[in-house]
C-alpha cells in the first residue's frame, strides 16, 4: 500500500519534512503518527490510514513535499490462502495405451478464463456535476477535487474548463540571477531557511506578483481610548488576560468592515467577480522567534473587547509556542499588523492574498493640538497607521472613507465599547 500526503489546505501546496516518525521494519496501527510536516507556518502530523509493517520510507527530514506524493509504502499483514489455494496440485502422468490401441488424443485447449475487468473509479460527484462536466466537455476522472473528501465540486470542473480553454502559457520569466562568490571579499556562512521563512517568502511573493497595491496612510486620536483602556486593564488582569490597544483595534474594524463590505471581500479574477463574505475572521500578525506568523481569530464581529482581549492573548501563545494548527491559519478575510510596540512612525504592509487589504499600525505619539475654545495647544495621543488595498476592487476616495470611519470609531471610545 503507498501512503500519499494529504490535502494540506487552503492555496498551500507544499510542505517541508520535519520529523520522521518510523522507519522500516516498525509495525504501526492505523491512526499512528507517521510524519510531522511544517505547512502554511503550522506544524501538522500525517497518521497512517492502515495498520501494517513499513516496507519503505521514500521521504526523509528537510525534504519538500506536495498533496498526493508518495512518501511510504506500507505492507499489510498477509491473508491466510483457502484450502484449495494451499493443497499442492499432483503432477499429471503420461496416460498408459493398452497394445494395439492408438493413444487418446488430449482434448482441444480450453482458452483461460478472461481476468475480470478492473472497477472503475469512483467518481465523488454530484448527478449535475457531472452534467455540467458533459457539456463543457471535460473528463471528469482527469478533475481534482478541492470538496469534502475529494469530493468535485462545479467550480472544479470550471476551472479545469478554463485551463483547457486557455490560451498558452506566456513565456517564463527569466531564472534568478546567480550571486556572486561572497566568499572573495571576506568571510561568509550560509544558514538554511526554516520552514516559516520559506512559507513566508512564497506568500509574499504570490501576493506581491498578483495585486497591484496601493497604501493609504491616516491618524486617530486615541487620547481618550487609552484613558479607558487603563481603566479596565486590572480587570482584565483579574481575568488571566492583558487588554491591550489590538484589541479595541479588532472590535472597530470588524464595525468598519461591516460598514465597508468591500474590504472584506476576495476577488475571482478569473471569473470577474467579487466574492462577498458575510463573516469577519481577522488575522493578526504575531511576532516569534520562529518568524512572522498570522492566526486568525473568527467571529470578530460577534465579540467584544474582552472576550476578543482573551482570544488574541490565547492565540498568539499558542502561536510562539507552535502549536497553531492548520485550520487556526486560514479563512482570513482581513490582517492587522500592529507594530506599535515596536516603533516606528508607519510601514506599508503586504495584502496577505486573497484577502484584498491588510492594516498597519506604528507606534502612538504625543502630539500637541489646537483647542480653539481653550486658545491653547493641547497633548493628545496620536495612532498612525496605514491601510494597503488592492487597487483593482479598491478606490482611492474607499481607502480614505474606510480610514475616517475606523478613525472615529477609535476617537469615540464609549460609542465602540457599546456597539
Amino acid at each position: 500500500m503507498e501512503l500519499r500526503i494529504p490535502e494540506l489546505g487552503d492555496n498551500v501546496a507544499l510542505a517541508t519534512v520535519v520529523g520522521v516518525l518510523v522507519k522500516e521494519g516498525d509495525q504501526v496501527a492505523p491512526g499512528q503518527p507517521l510524519l510531522e510536516l511544517e505547512t502554511d507556518k503550522a506544524v501538522m502530523e500525517v497518521p497512517a490510514e492502515a495498520g501494517g509493517v513499513v516496507r519503505r520510507v521514500l521521504v526523509k527530514v528537510g525534504d519538500e513535499v506536495r498533496p498526493g506524493q508518495t512518501f511510504l509504502e506500507l505492507e499489510a499483514e498477509a491473508v491466510p490462502a483457502s484450502p484449495e489455494e494451499a493443497a499442492p496440485q499432483r503432477e499429471a502422468l503420461p496416460e498408459e495405451v493398452p497394445e494395439g490401441k492408438a493413444p487418446r488424443q488430449p482434448p482441444a485447449a480450453v482458452p483461460a478464463p478472461a481476468k475480470p475487468q478492473e472497477a472503475p473509479r469512483l467518481v465523488p460527484a454530484a448527478p449535475s456535476v457531472r452534467r455540467l462536466a458533459r457539456e463543457l466537455g471535460v473528463e471528469i476522472r482527469e478533475v481534482r477535487g478541492t470538496g469534502l473528501a475529494g469530493r468535485i465540486t462545479a467550480e472544479d470542473v470550471r476551472r479545469a474548463a478554463a485551463q483547457v480553454l486557455a490560451p498558452a502559457a506566456p513565456e517564463a520569466p527569466p531564472p534568478t540571477p546567480r550571486l556572486p562568490d561572497f566568499s572573495r571579499w571576506g568571510p561568509v556562512r550560509a544558514e538554511p531557511m526554516g520552514g516559516v521563512r520559506k512559507a513566508t517568502m512564497r506568500a509574499m511573493a504570490q501576493a506581491w506578483a498578483q495585486v497591484p497595491m496601493v497604501t493609504h496612510f491616516d491618524e486617530a486620536d486615541i487620547t481618550d481610548l487609552e484613558a479607558l483602556r487603563k481603566a479596565y486593564a486590572k480587570r482584565a488582569e483579574e481575568g488571566g488576560f492583558r487588554l491591550t490597544l489590538t484589541a479595541f483595534l479588532l472590535k472597530a474594524l470588524a464595525l468598519t468592515l461591516k460598514a465597508f463590505p468591500k474590504f472584506n471581500a476576495s476577488l475571482d479574477a478569473e471569473r470577474q467577480e467579487v466574492i462577498y463574505k458575510d463573516y469577519v475572521h481577522i488575522g493578526v500578525a504575531v511576532d516569534t522567534p520562529h518568524g512572522l506568523l498570522v492566526p486568525v481569530i473568527r467571529d470578530v464581529d460577534k465579540k467584544g473587547v474582552l472576550a476578543l482581549a482573551k482570544a488574541l492573548q490565547e492565540i498568539s501563545e499558542r502561536a510562539r509556542e507552535r502549536k497553531l494548527t492548520p485550520e487556526e491559519m486560514q479563512g482570513g478575510t482581513f490582517s492587522l499588523s500592529n507594530l506599535g510596540g515596536i516603533g516606528g512612525t508607519g510601514f506599508t504592509p503586504i495584502v496577505n492574498w486573497p484577502e484584498v487589504a491588510i492594516l498597519g499600525v506604528s507606534r502612538s505619539q504625543m502630539k500637541p493640538v489646537w483647542d480653539a475654545e481653550k486658545e491653547a495647544f493641547l497633548p493628545r495621543l496620536y495612532m498612525p497607521f496605514s491601510l494597503t488595498y488592492d487597487h483593482r476592487v479598491i478606490d482611492g476616495a474607499e481607502a480614505a472613507r474606510f480610514c475616517r470611519h475606523l478613525a472615529g470609531l477609535l476617537e469615540d471610545p464609549l460609542g465602540l465599547a457599546l456597539a
